[in-house]
């Protein structure tokens, strides 16, 4: 069963399919931004908080996935991806996955495929080379090296549901090395208590 999640974004130019993608989501996500163009997604990634999931069609009147995917990849934490299209070429379906990409629909998809996508997608490790290539020449090494320790912390306790102690067996830590990343993203965030 898929878990619920608090924000998303759908970006297709096709009114109605944008809709029904939308409705879909929205029965895990309340909160389900809806953007027509590259121009209006741009805008919905940097609303905050960011979103979990951004769901993108390959081609847009404005521009191409890619421009969304290096915005999307700069997020934090960075949202799981599908990304759909009717006419995606080799080329493009293999840049997609090298830019994190964790799901492809090929159009026309049913509700059924798309469920069974994001159930995938939720599930699956997230590859990080894709955010750790965004972020090269935007921060130095020292903060690109927290950043993966951070990411790596946050996916470890969403997969153990929050547990400290299990997501240090999970990384191969102590538990007071976790604790420790905790309290520096509590601290960096403005926040006085360690989060979650």
């Amino acid at each position: 069963m898929l878990r619920r999640f608090t924000r998303a974004v759908v970006i297709e130019d096709e009114a109605h399919l944008r809709a029904a993608v939308a409705r879909i989501v929205r029965r895990q996500c309340s909160d389900v931004g809806e953007a027509g163009s590259v121009a209006e997604a741009k805008a919905l990634l940097g609303a905050a908080p960011p979103p979990e999931l951004v769901i993108i069609d390959v081609r847009l009147p404005d521009d191409s996935a890619f421009a969304v995917l290096d915005e999307a990849a700069r997020l934090s934490p960075a949202p799981i991806i599908l990304a759909m299209s009717g006419k995606a070429s080799a080329d493009e379906a293999f840049r997609l996955a090298q830019r994190g990409v964790r799901g492809y629909l090929p159009k026309p998809f049913s509700s059924q495929q798309l469920v069974a996508s994001l159930d995938a997608a939720f599930r699956e490790m997230p590859p990080l080379e894709p955010v750790i290539a965004a972020w090269v020449g935007h921060v130095p090494m020292r903060e690109l090296q927290q950043e993966v320790r951070r990411l790596m912390v946050r996916e470890a306790l969403a997969r153990t549901e929050g547990s400290r102690s299990g997501a240090a067996r999970l990384l191969w830590v102590t538990r007071q090395a976790v604790q420790q990343i905790v309290r520096d993203v509590a601290r960096s965030l403005g926040g006085d208590r360690p989060a979650n």
